[in-house]
């Protein structure tokens, strides 16, 4: 395999960062072109909707890299660089402007974009999604005159603005279809924990219940319309139901889309030298012998680096165990694993004083694990889970046992 003279990295995420970062540390020393559709340098996206929306981050203490990073490294950054089309045949990518940039090899780490309502009234002024800083500004400066906040889902977005709104002193009402906070993550018994959280700093949740339209006046929303029939007042909202991988570049091409851009267990796509990683990347993992489509920055970071490295032809099976965190008031929960069904879950301390450790098994082998308030616990129970070996679950449960006993 011989190495590629320039190297086009779709996309400034967390992923597109790593990538650049990781081709230059390998010690290549070809071309490297970081194309960004925003007009910002590259950021970090979790203080999004926790200390940049609360006014506690400036946005330079967003900024992945220090200035004169990029320039240092000899990094050709574009920033307001939209790529339209990709040209694996002609070698190249087309971005918005009509021009195109040479590239022997592509990495995709477009990421993907908030999903939206498509219900009656989304489009109306106050309606807000939450994927980029743009959208943070606009909440934040939203939410300056508002009083009444709904949010539409309560994953981990939903559930982060919902405790920064309120720090900001706004009444806040959650609308969530299932019956508890993050309950295809966490399952009932440590999503009703978080529920009980924010209940204890006054947010109003509606659960079993969904929205079917927004409405306003003057073209600013001011009420919520429930399946169920409620109408709930609404200054502003905040749709957190998810994201959509953003595959818009590989349209009209060979490379095949399915819930995102299909990659193999070394980030490389359907099309020679074209890879991806990231949120947009449907990937193989070993590990778990299945597609996984993970949406954390570890991932982002990580995944971005063995892209990098495939392109050099010194890739790794990429096979880390996903790994995700969430600070919601005085709550720092961490997860990590990924399980699709559990028949036991073992908790070590107290999860109404939310202050534990809880493992999901199922046959008797941990497959995920929870923190609440226990950050530092995760990295030995993340090696319980990477040795996928079934345990007492009583054992397991028993505090006055050493974790590292169960993961040799």
């Amino acid at each position: 395999m011989s190495t590629p003279a320039v190297v086009a990295i779709v996309g400034t995420s967390a992923a597109g960062v790593s990538a650049a970062t990781t081709l230059r540390a390998e010690g290549y020393d070809g071309r490297v072109v970081l194309l960004g559709e925003e007009v910002v340098p590259p950021y970090d996206r979790p203080p999004l909707s926790k200390g940049y929306l609360a006014g506690t981050v400036a946005a330079d203490d967003l900024n992945l890299r220090p200035e004169g990073f990029w320039t240092d490294r000899d990094i050709d950054l574009r920033l307001g660089s939209r790529v339209v089309a990709l040209r694996p045949a002609e070698q190249s990518v087309a971005l918005d402007d009509g021009s195109s940039v040479r590239a022997d090899a592509v990495i995709l780490t477009t990421g993907g974009r908030s999903r939206a309502l498509r219900v009656p009234g989304a489009e109306l002024d106050g309606v807000f999604g939450l994927r980029t800083r743009a959208d943070s500004d606009a909440l934040r400066e939203w939410s300056a005159d508002a009083e009444h906040a709904v949010v539409v889902g309560m994953g981990f977005i939903g559930a982060e603005v919902a405790a920064t709104l309120r720090s900001r002193g706004l009444a806040v009402t959650i609308v969530e279809p299932l019956s508890t906070p993050l309950e295809r993550v966490l399952g009932e018994q440590i999503g009703r924990v978080v529920g009980e959280l924010h209940a204890e700093h006054g947010v109003e949740m509606i659960f079993g219940d969904g929205v079917v339209g927004f409405d306003g006046a003057n073209g600013r929303v001011t009420e919520v319309a429930t399946t169920s029939g409620r109408r709930l007042r609404a200054d502003l909202v905040v749709v957190g139901v998810g994201m959509v991988p953003d595959t818009a570049v590989v349209t009209g091409t060979q490379v095949a889309v399915d819930n995102g851009i299909l990659v193999d267990e070394y980030a490389r796509t359907s099309v020679p030298n074209v890879y991806a990683a990231g949120d947009v990347a449907n990937h193989a993992h070993p590990f778990y012998r299945r597609r996984l489509r993970t949406e954390h920055w570890t991932h982002a970071v990580d995944h971005g680096a063995v892209a990098a490295r495939s392109v050099l032809g010194r890739g790794d099976p990429y096979s880390t165990i996903p790994w995700v965190w969430s600070d919601q008031y005085d709550l720092a929960l961490q997860y990590a694993g990924m399980h699709t069904g559990w028949d036991r879950l073992a908790v070590r301390g107290d999860l109404t004083a939310r202050d534990a450790l809880a493992f999901y098994l199922r046959d008797g082998v941990p497959v995920a694990a929870v923190t609440l308030n226990r950050n530092r616990e995760m990295r030995r129970a993340m090696a319980i889970l990477r040795r996928g070996q079934a345990v007492d679950a009583d054992l397991l449960a028993d505090e006055t046992i050493d974790l590292r006993e169960f993961a040799t």
